[in-house]
């Protein structure tokens, strides 16, 4: 029997997203540890959920640019000797050099059905543009924000009379299964991300697997 696979996660906040890999690591219906937190916000809470051997956090502007605290962080991270890096509510933009030092392993989670509004306030977007769904994405990460190959989406509906408020709760609703269903499969060693292309049982699909209602994801 292989040994979990060891995550750390980045996170900016309260770490929800953590909460929800935490407990589907105690179900068992996840074959995985979470080894390290990493933020940039020392005060963070997610930052609680591990023990202080399992924590690194420094504040960018301890650092004399953005390269310099990338590398930091990158330096910590690899101490961990992490599997996989997931990106969960990590508000800061991750460097080039980063991203490419932990190329293949890093996922990020973000509420929208990527492509559409990459960045900022993707739920007011979404409404302005009048879209019938909404929804959430688990990415791989590339230099370019919110650009890489999309691994698993979820979708909800836009209901008359939504705001940006009522959309976002939906949306985080469909968002802890979609990550915790999108790790199993990473985990399982059943998805990657070869040159840009999604790879999934040994075969390319050329589209995002889905969410069902039972939080299982299908092609």
């Amino acid at each position: 029997m292989s040994a979990p696979a060891r995550l750390a996660v980045l996170a900016s906040g309260r770490g929800s997203n953590l909460q929800a890999i935490t407990a589907a690591i105690a179900a068992g219906q996840l074959d995985a540890q979470v080894v390290a937190v990493l933020s940039d916000k020392p005060d963070a809470p997610a930052l609680q959920q591990v023990t202080a051997e399992q924590r690194w956090a420094r504040s960018p502007k301890d650092f004399a640019d953005r390269a310099a605290f990338d590398a930091a962080l990158g330096d910590a991270l690899a101490g961990f000797a992490p599997d996989w890096v997931v990106c969960a509510g990590y508000m800061r933009i991750l460097g080039q050099a980063f991203v490419e030092r932990f190329d293949g392993r890093l996922v990020n989670i973000h509420p929208s059905l990527l492509p559409l509004y990459k960045g900022l306030h993707t739920h007011a977007r979404a409404l302005e543009a009048g879209d019938a769904a909404h929804g959430a994405s688990v990415h791989f990460v590339v230099p370019e924000l919110d650009a890489g190959t999309v691994l698993a989406q979820a979708r909800v509906p836009v209901l008359a009379g939504d705001t940006p408020e009522t959309l976002a709760q939906r949306v985080l609703a469909v968002e802890h299964p979609l990550l915790i269903a999108s790790l199993q499969w990473l985990v399982s060693g059943r998805v990657a991300e070869r040159h840009g292309q999604l790879v999934v049982d040994g075969h390319p699909l050329f589209s995002p697997l889905r969410l069902d209602s039972a939080g299982k994801l299908n092609r």
